[in-house]
């Protein structure tokens, strides 16, 4: 899609911890917070990114599109020290101070900022949520996903009606209850 749209797309990853937003320890429970070795499904992978996006945007961008392969293409655990220094690997990060930054206490810092905003700002309740530059916001969640050339079109569709056609609230596609 930055290739097909240049400069008029940007693009900001965000942290955005479901576990916290899903979380039954109650309100003073921070997700970023807890101590590195928290049995938390997603706290490696958030180490991970936070210490690949001390070597810059670029290659934080590198490690997360990494990251995204091994998970949804090749299956891998993000739970997985393997994984996640696959993905820096792949990225072509600085191994040695990726690793020295995933041990900082403040890594996590940052992910408690953009949780903290995206849900006073916009809030946001789950990802991935599009966040449009007239501050208008739109989770989407699909399944299967579109093929690549259906991806443009797609997105292109959502754009116009959630910043295009601010009306709409919501659309829903009711599922059936499972058989059984």
């Amino acid at each position: 899609m930055r290739q097909r749209l240049g400069d008029r797309l940007q693009v900001r990853w965000r942290y955005f911890p479901l576990e916290q937003v899903n979380s039954k320890e109650g309100p003073d429970w921070k997700f970023w917070e807890q101590p590195s070795d928290a049995p938390l499904r997603g706290q490696l992978a958030f180490r991970a990114a936070a210490a690949a996006r001390r070597q810059g945007e670029a290659a934080f961008e590198r490690f997360h599109l990494a990251l995204l392969r091994l998970r949804h293409v090749d299956r891998q655990d993000l739970r997985e020290m393997a994984t996640v220094e696959r993905a820096a690997e792949e990225a072509g990060l600085d191994l040695a101070r990726w690793r020295r930054d995933m041990d900082d206490p403040a890594i996590l810092a940052p992910l408690g900022e953009d949780f903290t905003h995206a849900r006073e700002r916009y809030g946001v309740f789950g990802t991935p949520t599009f966040v449009y530059a007239d501050g208008t916001a739109a989770y989407l969640k699909m399944r299967p996903e579109p093929s690549d050339e259906e991806t443009m079109r797609v997105f292109e569709l959502l754009q116009d009606i959630m910043a295009e056609r601010r009306y709409i609230e919501e659309i829903k596609r009711p599922a059936p209850p499972a058989a059984g």
